[in-house]
C-alpha cells in the first residue's frame, strides 16, 4: 500500500526533461521543515521495492545513516536520515533528517552537480523526497580540485573513494577517536602515510608513547627514541626545570622555585652567548653546564645571610645529582649536550629538509615516567616557539601528532598540573595562526579536557563502546553530523564517521587495508596461538632480566 496522500504530490518541473534518473520515483514526501532538518514520511511499500535495487546507494535510501534528495525548485537538497519509527497515523516511516547541503540538477540525468555544503534554499512541507544515487554520491564526494587523499571507500558504496582535504584537515586540527581494537593505530597510519606520499617535503612530529609505529614508518621518517633523541636539557624552560628537578610542595615549593630560578639564571648568563645577546631570561634557550648549577647552588647555600636554612638548596642538589648519574636519563642530562646544538637539534626533529622523510616518531616509551610529560611538553613547545619567531620567514607548517592525547592534556577531573597539558591546549587554540596543526588520537575524548575537542575541524570517529565518550564527541560534533553519531556504537572495527572542514559532507567510511609493512606494531597477541607454543622460555627471560637491568632496549 503506497503512503497515503503520496501521488497527489507532483514534481514541480514544467519542462519535458524527466526529474531524475529512469527508474527511480519518490520514496517520500515533507512533512515539516526547521532550520537544520525535517521530518519526512517514508513509503514502506517503496522503501522495500528499492532495496532490491543494483546500486547499492538506492538500496540503502531511507535507512539510518543514508542520504536522500529532496526536490527543492529546479535542484536539489540532499538530507541524511537521523532515525526511523512507524507511526499507526500514516501508512508508512517517519523519519527525521539533517540538511547537509545543496546542488543543482543535471539534465537528462537528473543527478546532482555542483554541490555545496550549507542550505540557501528549504524545501516546503509537500516537497517530494528521492533516493540517492551512488553517481549522486560520486559527484558529492569528488575532491572539487582541491587537494586530498584517499583513505578508503564510502559506505555503501563499493567504489566510491573518501577523500580527505589536505589543507581543511591539517589547518584546523583533527581528532581520531575510537575504543581499543577497532583498528585506531593502523587507521592513524594510515592518513599518516598517506600523507606523506601527498607531500613528501612536509613537517610531522609524532609522539608514539608505546614505541607501536617506528616499525610503520621505518623507511618514509625517522625514529627518535632515547637511545638516539639526545635532546639538550638547557631546551627546557623554567616551568619545565621546575618540573624535573623540584619535590616539594606548598610554601616549599614557591621558595624552592624561587632559589632555582636565581641559580639558573646565574648559570645561563656564564654562557657567551648570554654576553653577546646582552639580556637574557631564566626562560631563554642558553647552553649552560649543570657543574655550574651544582656549584651556583652550593655557594649560595654557604652564604649566612640566605634567610633560611639549606634545606631548599640540598633538596635540588640531591635530585641533579640523581638525574645526571641514573642512566635512564642519559639521553637528556648527557655531558654531551652543552655545545649549541639548537639549531641542529630543530633540523632533525622538525624535519628541515625532509629529504623525502617526512615524519619524525618520537618513542618515549623508553623515558623514564616521571619525566615523560615534560619531555613531551618540552617538544611541543619547541614547536610552538619556533613557529612563533619564524614568523618573519617563508612559513614553514608543522603537524604535531599525539597518541594517547587523553594523557597529556587531561580534562580537569584527571589534570596534574604539568605544562604539558597547558602547552598542547595553547596550541589547539592558537596554532593555526602560526601554521602548526595538532593531530589528536585517543580513545577516552571525555578524559580530554574542555575544549581542546571543539577546537578540532575534523573529527574522525571510530567505534566508541563507552557512552561517556559517545556523549562528548557528540557534543563536539556539527548539527549536521547527528544523525551519524547514532552510528558509532555499531560501526566494524576499521570503520569511522567523518565530519568537519576536511569532508565535503559528513560520512561513513571503510578504511583501506594498509601493507604489512606500513603497519604498527599494535595487533592483539593471540593467546590461543602463542599458549600453544613452547621452547627457548628460559633465554627469553635471562634477555629480558637483561635489558630490565639496563633500563634499555
Amino acid at each position: 500500500m503506497h503512503l497515503d496522500g503520496l501521488d497527489r504530490f507532483q514534481d514541480p518541473r514544467t519542462d519535458a526533461e524527466p526529474a531524475v534518473a529512469p527508474g527511480l520515483e519518490p520514496i517520500g514526501v515533507v512533512l515539516d521543515v526547521s532550520g537544520a532538518g525535517s521530518r519526512i514520511a517514508f513509503d514502506l511499500e517503496r522503501l522495500n521495492e528499492i532495496t532490491a535495487a543494483d546500486d547499492p546507494s538506492v538500496a540503502m535510501s531511507g535507512q539510518v545513516s543514508s542520504q536522500v534528495k529532496i526536490r527543492v525548485g529546479t535542484g536539489w537538497l540532499l538530507a541524511s536520515v537521523r532515525n526511523q519509527k512507524q507511526d499507526g497515523r500514516v501508512a508508512g516511516v517517519l523519519s527525521e533528517v539533517d540538511f547537509l547541503g545543496e546542488g543543482l540538477e543535471e539534465r537528462h540525468t537528473g543527478r546532482i552537480h555542483g554541490f555545496r555544503r550549507g542550505v540557501t534554499r528549504f524545501p516546503i512541507p509537500g516537497a517530494l523526497v528521492y533516493p540517492a544515487t551512488s553517481d549522486d554520491l560520486r559527484q558529492i564526494y569528488a575532491s572539487d580540485g582541491r587537494s586530498a587523499i584517499q583513505v578508503g571507500n564510502v559506505y555503501p558504496t563499493r567504489d566510491i573513494r573518501a577523500g580527505l582535504y589536505v589543507d581543511a584537515l591539517l589547518g584546523k586540527h583533527f581528532a581520531l577517536l575510537g575504543s581499543t581494537g577497532t583498528g585506531k593505530s593502523t587507521s592513524a597510519a594510515l592518513i599518516l602515510h598517506r600523507i606523506c606520499e601527498h607531500a613528501p617535503e612536509g613537517h610531522i612530529i609524532m609522539v608514539d608513547p608505546h614505541g607501536e609505529y617506528a616499525a610503520a614508518f621505518r623507511d618514509t621518517g625517522v625514529i627518535l627514541d632515547v637511545s638516539n633523541l639526545q635532546m639538550p636539557y638547557w631546551l627546557m624552560n623554567f616551568e619545565e626545570h621546575c618540573e624535573i628537578l623540584l619535590t616539594s610542595r606548598g610554601d616549599e615549593r614557591q621558595l624552592d622555585a624561587e632559589i632555582l630560578g636565581k641559580a639558573l639564571l646565574e648559570a645561563r648568563s656564564k654562557n657567551r652567548l648570554a654576553e653577546q645577546m646582552g639580556k637574557i631570561t631564566v626562560d631563554s634557550p642558553i647552553p649552560y653546564l649543570l657543574s655550574d648549577l651544582g656549584n651556583i647552588l652550593n655557594n649560595a647555600m654557604g652564604k649566612l645571610d640566605k634567610g633560611h636554612t639549606s634545606a631548599p638548596y640540598l633538596r635540588i642538589r640531591n635530585k641533579l645529582d640523581e638525574m645526571k648519574s641514573d642512566p635512564r636519563y642519559q639521553f637528556m642530562f648527557s655531558g654531551m649536550l652543552v655545545g649549541d646544538v639548537m639549531a641542529d637539534f630543530i633540523s632533525k626533529l622538525f624535519r628541515l629538509p625532509s629529504r623525502g622523510r617526512p615524519i619524525s616518531i618520537i618513542d618515549v616509551s623508553g623515558v623514564p615516567t616521571e619525566i615523560t610529560s615534560t619531555v613531551v611538553a618540552v617538544l611541543s613547545r619547541m614547536v610552538f616557539d619556533f613557529a612563533v619567531w619564524a614568523r618573519e620567514e617563508e612559513t614553514r607548517p608543522i603537524l604535531l601528532v599525539c597518541e594517547e592525547a587523553h594523557r597529556y592534556v587531561p580534562n580537569e577531573r584527571n589534570a596534574d598540573g604539568s605544562s604539558v597539558g597547558r602547552i598542547l591546549s595553547r596550541i589547539a587554540k592558537e596554532g593555526r595562526k602560526y601554521g602548526i596543526s595538532l593531530g589528536l588520537i585517543t580513545q577516552r575524548p571525555s578524559d580530554l579536557a574542555e575544549g581542546v575537542l571543539s577546537q578540532c575541524g575534523t573529527i574522525i570517529s571510530m567505534r566508541l563502546n563507552n557512552e561517556r565518550d559517545q556523549a562528548f564527541v557528540r557534543a563536539a560534533m556539527p548539527e549536521g553530523a547527528r544523525g551519524f553519531l547514532d552510528s558509532i556504537p555499531a560501526l566494524r572495527n576499521r570503520e569511522c564517521i567523518v565530519c568537519g572542514e576536511g569532508v565535503a559532507i559528513p560520512m561513513r567510511v571503510s578504511f583501506d587495508d594498509l601493507e604489512e609493512n606500513k603497519r604498527p606494531a599494535s595487533a592483539d597477541p593471540s593467546f590461543t596461538q602463542l599458549w600453544n607454543r613452547s621452547g627457548g622460555e628460559e633465554e627469553m627471560v635471562l634477555r629480558t632480566v637483561q635489558r630490565w637491568r639496563a633500563q634499555g632496549r
